[in-house]
């Protein structure tokens, strides 16, 4: 086992990467070797399939694996090793599939086929045993190549990880494109050829960038598709009398089918996580039985979900042991997800969960009902874009803070906690992701009507966020840059890591990242994204926000 893919890495004086028997999310040491044999696989596909489509051949089940398969290897999403074993096998049978869509391609159009090597010719073993035995040769780890190369390969496949779960989420949605999959394709193939050369590797980055966005972008489209434009909206953050099921991760699909399959059985159906913004959506909020959200950030669910009184489900990412706390018999996980013995659900069937729901005792009596806001998506703040030009001309707007991202449990992520409670009365802060979990229920006021706190909605809604980010700007006739806007990053996993190569790619500068950087970054990267970017690893909080409103 070697992972160093999120914030979790193990990192001291001995030792840089998660490499023994258990990594410090808890993954298992057999379950990552799997993981890393089948992104070495997936790596296979993207060599053949990446030909085919230069010569014209596609093929939709090659095309819809990848993310798929690619989304169950993020950080907390995935601790089941037979579905990894069972994953290898489709993976194996995908791969010969694309290399036969080549084959065939290249005697339509009369030319040889190329002479492959490494991935795409792999021989993956027909036993889990056999399968781990052959893991060293999928390790991601540094090579001659040195720890600079390493650490932007490491980016690349990261951020490629990233775009993979928004492609997935997309393609719940019913949204994709196949030049979207083709680029899945090219940068498989390309991290397949382990580069070397610095320039390549760096403007992969930022391919991957611009990949991500146009996925966000795809994302968006599908969740205010089907689901109408988020719109501001109270939350209930405090339980009501009634049975109950909870509903975690990103899911909007596997949340609408539970609301569906649960309407006139009596079970209130409550979000968690990254599924608090599900509450602005017209088609969502719709349902009575969308009871509230309730508890807090995805690091703190062993407690919660212990005293959560009915059936649980993990629709994505993050999922911790179920067992240590005694929920293990009623909490389901859904789609990437996976967890040894927890009921995996397939086909938005939630019958089993409805039936345990109904056989827990609930909650047995309303608490004192708490709110929150959510709902403030591109369409809601443009909105009123007039009144919030108007407030920055007048001067009652001093600045734009965009404080969000990934949450975690290591220490130094009360900085964002400090740093909204610390920001300047006349300052709106714009959030999204988990990290809000950290101050979205205090008050910060309003600004002429403007609330301080503006949640934007998941990490899934980036796209949004970036949106209104370019709109001010056009608003104003400058560069985003020259806004007074300052964005401070809680990166945790690859999904961030796709974020920020987003907006590196926007050219967007000045980004505060912490509380800590990526392992992967070397010293030397972190001085080009410095140089080059104006990256600012988070400091103190109240020093920060001087520093920040000192350059403005």
């Amino acid at each position: 086992m070697f992972c160093i893919q999120c914030e979790q890495t193990l990192s001291n004086e001995k030792v840089t990467g998660c490499q023994f028997k258990k990594g410090k999310c808890g993954k298992e040491s057999d379950t990552a070797d799997l993981q890393d044999l089948l992104i070495y696989m997936l790596q296979g596909i993207g060599q053949y399939a990446h030909r085919a489509r230069q010569l014209g051949a596609i093929d939709q089940q090659i095309d819809r694996f990848i993310p798929a398969a690619f989304f169950t290897t993020l950080t907390n999403v995935n601790f089941d090793e037979d579905r990894f074993v069972a994953l290898l096998g489709q993976a194996k049978e995908v791969r010969q599939k694309a290399e036969n869509l080549y084959r065939n391609a290249c005697a339509i159009n009369t030319t040889s086929p190329e002479a492959l090597s490494g991935p795409a010719l792999f021989e993956l073993a027909a036993t889990k045993e056999g399968m781990l035995a052959q893991a060293a040769e999928a390790s991601i780890r540094e090579d001659e190549a040195g720890p600079d190369v390493f650490g932007l390969r490491c980016l690349i496949l990261f951020g490629l990880k990233g775009c993979a779960a928004y492609a997935e989420h997309a393609l719940v949605l019913g949204e994709e494109s196949e030049e979207l999959f083709g680029s899945f394709h090219e940068y498989l193939h390309f991290i397949a050829a382990k580069p070397t050369d610095i320039d390549s590797l760096l403007a992969a980055a930022m391919g991957i960038g611009e990949l991500n966005l146009n996925i966000m972008a795809l994302l968006d489209q599908g969740s205010t598709s089907r689901f109408g434009h988020p719109e501001p909206t109270q939350v209930r953050c405090t339980p009501i009398a009634g049975k109950a099921i909870l509903v975690s991760g990103h899911d909007l699909v596997d949340l609408e089918a539970i609301l569906k399959q649960t309407e006139d059985s009596g079970i209130n159906v409550y979000t968690h996580g990254e599924l608090l913004p599900a509450h602005g959506y017209p088609a969502l909020k719709a349902y009575s039985h969308l009871a509230g959200n309730y508890g807090g950030a995805w690091q703190d669910q062993q407690q919660d979900f212990a005293a959560f009184p009915g059936a649980i489900v993990m629709t994505s990412n993050c999922i911790i042991d179920p067992s240590l706390t005694g929920y293990a018999d009623r909490i389901f996980t859904a789609g990437p997800v996976g967890w040894p013995g927890v009921e995996h659900i397939v086909e938005h069937d939630f019958s089993k969960v409805i039936e345990v729901a109904l056989h827990q005792p609930g909650f047995t009596a309303d608490l004192i009902e708490e709110y929150l806001t959510v709902g403030f998506g591109r369409n809601a703040v443009l909105n009123v874009a007039d009144v919030v030009i108007d407030g920055v001309k007048n001067g009652a707007i001093s600045h734009f803070f965009l404080v969000g991202g990934c949450d975690g449990a290591d220490s130094g992520r009360n900085y964002y906690s400090d740093f909204a409670d610390n920001a300047p009365d006349d300052s709106v802060i714009l959030t999204l992701g988990c990290g809000k979990y950290r101050f979205n229920k205090k008050n910060y006021g309003d600004i002429g009507g403007i609330p301080r706190l503006l949640d934007v909605g998941q990490c899934n809604d980036a796209y949004s966020a970036i949106q209104i980010a370019l709109a001010l700007a056009d608003a104003f006739d400058c560069d985003v840059n020259d806004l007074p806007l300052t964005m401070i990053i809680s990166w945790f996993e690859q999904k961030a890591a796709a974020v920020l190569l987003s907006l590196l790619y926007l050219g967007i500068k000045g980004i505060h990242l912490g509380p800590s950087l990526p392992q992967f970054l070397t010293p030397d990267l972190v001085d080009f994204l410095v140089e080059n970017f104006d990256l600012k690893p988070t400091g103190d909080a109240q020093a920060d926000i001087k520093n920040i409103l000192e350059v403005a």
